[in-house]
């Protein structure tokens, strides 16, 4: 991750927010690249699920439509949703390090030995080490031998099993040594900690004035469904999508733009009938992993997992549950992190809206008006932020055959840019011809135009950067008018004439994302 992250900030993909005044913990910028890379991938969802829905199981499109609804709603809508009374972690504080930790994410080393006898720390017993659920089994150890923990609590081979870890339960916190203490008893009994951000609106601060950035974009999917269906044709079963951020009062945001305090969200929140959920349920898992496989996603590094019951929202405890889509990234590997959560979330949000604001959030088929019924909802929420990462992560490949060492392996539709056009020198002859192509093609495809440095340089970048195709304009250009196609991942070279290059062009991404 650190190589991946060092690229991200060099070649413009991702810097750290407010960088030049020390920074802001959770929050991040994205550079010329970034931007590029993220559109692409928020366009292509957009496409998917709105522009050209899926086909359902009845064989004809879905109706998906879309909104963009504000990022400041009427407090109340949060008091209904449940975010306001129930939106918090548990979280734990550290007296020695001054860090907060969230609880449910701490996972406890415990030193037991069969003859019963214990480690200590300046005089104090240890019976446990925390650390952070996604902590590296070598920093694990790192960690443990810095404390010179005796081979007596590993296993005979030295390696830790995980049969030591436990939820910490029964342990007395003074007798625990937190995540980055350097001694027992600092950890305080965990509390409730609201994650949404407060704000005022109006210019008196008051209780009256106060209101939330939103935790979530599907609750003003839910607040506009009733507007949606009164002003479009749409009928059930069919789907409500949006684009937009999101804001969490993380604790410990971590794992670079994995968890962070402000990030994108891109959710569909699908309305159908009680009784044709698990239907649409089947239907979703299987279309959203077809799409992240499309997108470049390998299978081998995707999986579904089935939430356990003691993670399940209170939205989903009464129906079928959720799942997730879940990607290898470096940092879980060899596990999985969350990317997108697929939940059955029951009637639950137009029940309680319709019973806080008094507005009548019935359906009624109008084939039978006797027919009422609050809809279900299926809601396949992605995380636009990690759906970059773990496109970058999928990306990143080490090639130490070729002077930059590495090459972003984008899929083409994803690559921030499809072309570079690279005009072998300076001269007179070589710049006006590769400006000819760069305007002939540039209407069609997000290209790069790249003139200074020597050619061998120029390769590097674009490899660096994921650009799958280099047209280099040389002296034969000027004789034949024909340019050398360099492919990124094999570095091939062909040439072609300049009128082919975005007829080329336009055959090798269609033949892609097919």
């Amino acid at each position: 991750m650190k190589d991946i992250v060092s690229l991200c900030k060099r070649r413009g993909f991702i810097f750290a927010a407010s960088e030049i005044y020390g920074g802001i913990n959770g929050f991040w910028d994205y550079g010329p690249l970034g931007v590029e890379l993220k559109n692409n991938l928020r366009d292509r969802w957009w496409k998917d699920m709105v522009i050209t829905p899926p086909i359902g199981p009845d064989g004809s499109p879905v109706e998906i439509v879309g909104v963009d609804s504000a990022i400041i709603q009427n407090p109340k809508a949060w008091v209904a949703s449940g975010h306001v009374g129930g939106f918090s972690d548990p979280m734990m504080d550290d007296r020695e390090t001054k860090l907060r930790y969230r609880a449910d994410h701490i996972k406890y080393f415990v030193l037991e030995t069969v003859d019963g006898s214990y480690f200590t720390v300046e005089g104090k017993k240890v019976r446990a080490f925390a650390f952070m659920q996604d902590t590296p089994p070598e920093e694990i150890e790192r960690r443990l031998k810095k404390f010179k923990v005796d081979k007596k609590y590993i296993s005979s081979d030295g390696k830790l099993p995980e049969l030591v870890f436990s939820s910490g339960d029964g342990i007395p916190l003074e007798e625990i040594i937190g995540p980055d203490a350097s001694k027992p008893g600092t950890l305080t009994e965990p509390k409730a900690f609201n994650l949404m951000f407060q704000t005022y609106v109006g210019a008196m601060q008051s209780e009256d004035s106060i209101a939330y950035l939103r935790p979530e974009t599907a609750q003003g999917i839910f607040l506009n469904y009733k507007n949606v269906l009164d002003s479009s044709r749409v009928r059930v079963p069919f789907g409500i999508a949006q684009i937009g951020k999101a804001f969490r009062n993380e604790v410990n945001p971590r794992n670079f733009i994995f968890r962070s305090r402000e990030f994108e969200q891109m959710e569909l929140e699908w309305f159908c009938h009680p009784s044709e959920a698990k239907i649409w349920r089947d239907f979703w898992f299987a279309e959203r992993q077809r799409f992240w496989k499309s997108v470049g996603l390998s299978s081998a590094n995707l999986q579904i997992r089935d939430h356990d019951s003691d993670e399940l929202s209170h939205y989903a405890k009464a129906g079928l549950g959720t799942a997730d889509i879940e990607y290898r990234f470096p940092f879980t590997a060899p596990g999985f992190g969350e990317l997108e959560g697929i939940a059955h979330r029951c009637d639950f949000d137009l029940t309680q809206h319709q019973e806080h604001s008094g507005a009548k959030l019935e359906y009624m088929d109008p084939n039978d008006n006797t027919n009422r019924f609050i809809p279900h909802v299926i809601e396949p929420a992605a995380g636009l932020s990690r759906g970059v990462l773990a496109l970058i992560c999928e990306a990143y490949t080490v090639d130490e055959k070729r002077p930059s060492g590495l090459y972003l392996n984008f899929h083409p539709s994803m690559a921030p840019k499809k072309a570079a056009i690279l005009p072998l020198t300076a001269k007179d002859e070589h710049v006006p011809l590769a400006q000819k192509l760069y305007l002939d093609i540039r209407e069609d495809f997000a290209v790069d135009l790249d003139i200074k440095q020597n050619i061998g340089k120029r390769y590097a970048r674009q490899d660096e950067i994921g650009t799958p195709y280099c047209f280099t304009i040389d002296n034969d250009t000027v004789n034949d008018q024909t340019v050398t196609v360099r492919e990124r991942n094999t570095m091939a070279q062909e040439r072609i004439h300049m009128d082919k290059v975005k007829s080329f062009l336009h055959e090798k991404i269609r033949r892609s994302s097919v």
